[in-house]
């Protein structure tokens, strides 16, 4: 029985390399070691009678003595390890806090704060790719991925351009950069023009509202469809669902490329509803924020239950359905970018004078808005818009040229008077994309028009593409 304390001795060294684990005791071992319990047991207590003739044998006595001591020494090694455990738990969490804490710090200075438009100068004519700002006495260089030459141009342009107000965003749809971001006011307050959603989007919705009619509703962009009357009005009339004797009827990807508002307000209507509408317009970043270095208006739709109030935003003949210039952009590049939305950025990174990193920006990805072949059916109808609908002439000095032949266009244009009909609001959101896929833009122009017309969106957004591709 003086072998028990070889085997405490034994566990307690299971016990400090696998705390919380111990190995089970071998006990073919243990009787091996100990020799009482070996094959030769019979021959042991033969030998000890003949030794002992007094003694009488009691074989079981020895294992339960045994097995006792091991239940001992396992209780034992339990309580001592109590102590052991807690305190490596407790170094576990606090080295688990701290790595959490480091990570904190360190996302910290990389988490893009969203910069006041006071602290970066958003006029066009000092909005560049590398920026200084001044934030608690300390210089911070500001880099962006503002292309210089572009923004210069566009800025000019729209000096030029005859406007009460116009503004332009230029953005890569693959990765959602910005290349250039320009506003123009003629009363000197256009700096905040691309981020502000106070202006109707007009047939810019037809986008949202097709989307929703390819992946709702079975349409294709050859699906027929008619409509009575003017194709830019929209009266009760013309939404009857019986087909007049003088009805007009054409293609899907035709009433897109023509903004036909009838066609759309029947679709609003009897195809898609309130519901499918309002979900769609959620997937485009209506009513939403968008994440961008600078605080961004969202733009709002509400979409009504009454059956006018669906037609007239299905067909984006409302003035209460607003949008902003940099979310017009986004638009498109849902298209473009085979139904994904990017998260539009401006600051590749902001350091201290000594070069230590502050914030890193970059591309990452906001939202899947539509299926892939929804956005080949939309290219479709977007094309249609430049090839023989409301930009066709805007765009066709483009298409005559050589290097364009190949190039991949596609529009939507929208106009609508304000409120008091003295102002008209002109968009444009277009893409054009290299036979290569690479390099892709996308652009939106928004003009805003008094007594007399300006230079059109259109023709501003054809000049703008002109010139990236040709410089």
């Amino acid at each position: 029985m003086t072998k028990v304390p070889k085997v405490e001795n034994q566990q307690r060294a299971t016990r400090t390399s696998e705390p919380l684990n111990p190995e089970p005791l071998n006990l073919k071992s243990h009787m091996s070691t100990n020799h009482l319990y070996s094959s030769g047991w019979r021959e042991h207590t033969q030998t000890s009678q003949k030794t002992h003739p007094s003694r009488r044998p009691t074989p079981r006595a020895p294992l339960v003595i045994f097995c006792s001591g091991v239940i001992l020494v396992g209780l034992l090694a339990f309580f001592l390890a109590i102590p052991w455990v807690t305190e490596q738990t407790g170094q576990a969490e606090i080295g688990s806090s701290s790595m959490r804490k480091a990570r904190t710090t360190k996302s910290a200075l990389e988490r893009p704060v969203v910069l006041d438009p006071a602290d970066l100068d958003l006029n066009s004519a000092h909005l560049s790719d590398r920026m200084v700002l001044e934030r608690g006495g300390e210089p911070l260089i500001v880099e962006s991925s503002i292309n210089p030459a572009l923004q210069d141009y566009v800025a000019d342009l729209l000096q030029k351009s005859h406007t009460v107000k116009a503004a332009v965003v230029v953005l890569r749809p693959d990765d959602g950069r910005i290349l250039a971001m320009a506003g123009y006011d003629a009363g000197g307050n256009g700096e905040r023009l691309c981020l502000e959603a106070d202006f109707p989007a007009a047939s810019l919705f037809k986008i949202v509202a097709a989307a929703a009619a390819l992946e709702h509703a079975g349409f294709t962009p050859d699906r027929k469809v008619y409509f009575d009357g003017y194709k830019y009005s929209l009266y009760k009339r013309q939404l009857k669902q019986t087909r007049g004797r003088y009805a007009t009827e054409m293609s899907f990807k035709e009433a897109f490329g023509s903004s036909i508002n009838p066609v759309f307000g029947k679709l609003g209507i009897y195809d898609l509803g309130q519901e499918v509408m309002s979900d769609s317009a959620e997937r485009f970043f209506f009513n939403r924020s968008i994440p961008f270095d600078f605080p961004v208006a969202t733009s709002v739709v509400h979409v009504p239950d009454d059956d006018f109030g669906l037609a007239e935003i299905a067909s984006g003949y409302n003035r209460k359905t607003v949008i902003s210039p940099l979310h017009a952009a986004l638009l498109v590049s849902v298209v473009a970018n085979d139904g994904v939305m990017m998260r539009p950025w401006l600051v590749k990174r902001v350091l201290r004078e000594d070069g230590k990193v502050l914030y890193r920006g970059g591309p990452s990805k906001m939202t899947n808005s539509i299926s892939r072949e929804t956005a080949e059916n939309l290219k479709i109808l977007m094309r249609e818009t430049v090839t023989h609908g409301t930009c066709r002439r805007s765009f066709q000095p483009l298409r005559d040229k050589k290097a364009f032949n190949d190039m991949e266009l596609g529009a939507k244009t929208g106009t609508m008077n304000d409120q008091t009909g003295e102002l008209k609001c002109d968009w444009l959101t277009a893409y054009a994309i290299p036979p290569n896929g690479e390099k892709g833009i996308c652009v939106a122009v928004m003009g805003i028009h008094g007594e007399k017309l300006g230079i059109r969106a259109g023709q501003l957004g054809r000049i703008i593409i002109n010139y990236y591709f040709s410089s």
